[in-house]
C-alpha cells in the first residue's frame, strides 16, 4: 500500500478523533463556564447578604444597642467562666457590631486576660493577637479598625488562647459564620479542632441570623454563637 493510500485509509479515523476531542473540550469549557457563573452568583449573594445584615444592625437605636450588649455580655461571661477561660481574644466594635466594651470591662474585673487582633505586618491575610489593657497604644489599620500598635512583647501564640470571640456579619442555625470576606478568622481558626484550642465563639445581634448561608470549603463553622437572647450550641 502506498503512503498516500495509508494516509487516505487513516483520515476518517483521525477526523473522528478530532471531533471527539473538540466535543470533550467544549463540554469541559461549558462546565467551567457554568461553575464560574455559579461562583459569581454565589459571591453576589454573599455580598448582598452582607450589605442587608450590616444595614439591619446599624439601624438599631442607641438604646437597643446598649441593652443588646449588656444582655449578650452576661451570657458570654457565663459561658467563658463555665469553660474556665483565662486568655480570651475578642474585637473592638466597628460598623454596628455587637458592642464589646461591657464585656471587656467585666473580663478585666474578673482578672481574665484579653487580647485584640491586628493585621500581620509581614504575612498578608494573617492575624496576630496582642495583650490588651486600658493603656494599650492603639492605631487604625487599613480598614479603619482600631488595633494595638505592634509590640512583640505583647504577642500571644494563637494556641495559647483559650477562646477567640469572633465578629461576624451573619450566621445560620448550622453554626455557619459569614465574615467580611477577607478570611482572617477562617485562617486563624482553620486547625482549632485538631489542637483543641482556641475555642471559637461567635458574638452577634439576633438580627444577624439568617435561614441558611452560602458556604465555601474554607469557611470555619462555630461550635457556639452568643446573642443577646440566647446561647446557640452546634
Amino acid at each position: 500500500m502506498s503512503t498516500s493510500s495509508k494516509l487516505s485509509h487513516f483520515t476518517p479515523q483521525s477526523d473522528t478523533s478530532h471531533l471527539a476531542v473538540d466535543a470533550a473540550v467544549g463540554e469541559m469549557t461549558d462546565v467551567a463556564s457554568h461553575a464560574a457563573s455559579i461562583a459569581i452568583h454565589t459571591q453576589e449573594n454573599r455580598n448582598q447578604l452582607r450589605k442587608s445584615i450590616r444595614t439591619a444592625r446599624k439601624s438599631l437605636s442607641e438604646t437597643e444597642q446598649t441593652q443588646a450588649s449588656l444582655s449578650a455580655s452576661q451570657r458570654m461571661l457565663d459561658k467563658l467562666q463555665a469553660n474556665k477561660a483565662q486568655h480570651v481574644a475578642l474585637y473592638l466594635t466597628h460598623d454596628g457590631e455587637l458592642a464589646t466594651p461591657p464585656l471587656i470591662a467585666a473580663l478585666w474585673q474578673l482578672g481574665i486576660h484579653t487580647y485584640l487582633p491586628r493585621l500581620h505586618p509581614f504575612n498578608a491575610g494573617q492575624l496576630l493577637f496582642l495583650h490588651y489593657s486600658a493603656d494599650t497604644p492603639m492605631q487604625a489599620n487599613q480598614f479603619g479598625i482600631l488595633e494595638p500598635k505592634l509590640d512583640v512583647r505583647a504577642i500571644i501564640p494563637v494556641t495559647e488562647l483559650d477562646v477567640v470571640i469572633t465578629p461576624l456579619v451573619a450566621f445560620d442555625l448550622m453554626g455557619n459564620r459569614m465574615g467580611m470576606g477577607r478570611g482572617y478568622y477562617d485562617r486563624t481558626l482553620a486547625n482549632w479542632q485538631l489542637k483543641g484550642k482556641p475555642l471559637p465563639m461567635g458574638y452577634a445581634h439576633d438580627c444577624q441570623q439568617v435561614v441558611s448561608l452560602p458556604c465555601e470549603h474554607w469557611d470555619v463553622p462555630l461550635p457556639f454563637i452568643i446573642t443577646p437572647s440566647r446561647v446557640l450550641t452546634f
